[in-house]
């Protein structure tokens, strides 16, 4: 059921109760589980923003002993759905970057990217404790700013409006630490982010959607770091009846 889980994370299916009773049923058969086992069940239920700390306590203790021989994306998610879900000790972190470091010209583009993230949560949570990956600190952040999407029409539409109302502010502002901010006010720490289809998972019956794993995340780490902002949904733009 692991991938079946990974399926429906990367689908953006918001499904709770189908990940809530993977995640019970997960925490009893970690025993079964290989290395993308224990990656596909992590980061989906990080993804899908699942509250499951038993399972994420099992996964710790039993992978552990494990990670060498997990792939480099196996890591790359491990080490992100723990991030994402804010784990809160340290020494399993540390464990995945130590095997990580070993392996770091072969980790894609897109697992860089995930580790500049979890070396951003790490260096916030424990800011004196030392991180293996903490000398790669450049590398993984510009493989990061590297994937980050383009400005959509609808970012655009809405600082359009903002200027209209006499909000100013800077376009696609970059923070210090490399996360960009839609429309920022870097004075004041105000910013305001669009959220298009893709940070949201959708439920199926009552298609309602849910923001995913991964804007929570950063939404986290820039709360952390002082920012105060507000989120636009695509959903509640496109109800508004006045164009921008």
């Amino acid at each position: 059921f692991a991938n079946t889980a990974w399926a429906f994370a990367t689908a953006g299916v918001e499904a709770p109760r189908f990940f809530d009773a993977i995640a019970k049923a997960a925490q009893s058969r970690l025993g079964e589980f290989n290395p993308q086992d224990f990656a596909n069940t992590a980061w989906a239920i990080a993804a899908a923003r699942v509250d499951a700390p038993g399972l994420f306590d099992a996964i710790a203790v039993a992978a552990q002993p494990r990670l060498g021989h997990f792939s480099t994306q196996n890591l790359a998610n491990t080490a992100w759905a723990f991030a994402c879900c804010d784990w809160k000790k340290p020494e399993f972190f540390v464990a995945l970057a130590d095997v990580t470091a070993e392996r770091l010209d072969s980790l894609s583009h897109k697992n860089l990217s995930q580790l500049y993230l979890v070396s951003l949560h790490f260096r916030v949570e424990w800011p004196e404790a030392s991180f293996p990956l903490s000398q790669y600190h450049r590398r993984l952040k510009s493989a990061y700013q590297h994937l980050e999407s383009q400005p959509s029409r609808l970012q655009r539409d809405v600082a359009v409006a903002l200027d209209r109302v006499g909000w100013t502010h800077v376009f696609e502002y970059v923070t210090a630490e490399g996360l960009s901010l839609d429309m920022a006010q870097p004075a004041t720490k105000r910013a305001v982010e669009v959220d298009g289809p893709c940070h949201f998972a959708k439920n199926p019956a009552s298609k309602t959607n849910v923001v995913n794993g991964s804007t929570r995340f950063k939404s986290r780490l820039l709360r952390r770091l002082g920012w105060d902002v507000v989120h636009v949904p695509f959903f509640e733009w496109d109800r508004l009846e006045t164009p921008a």
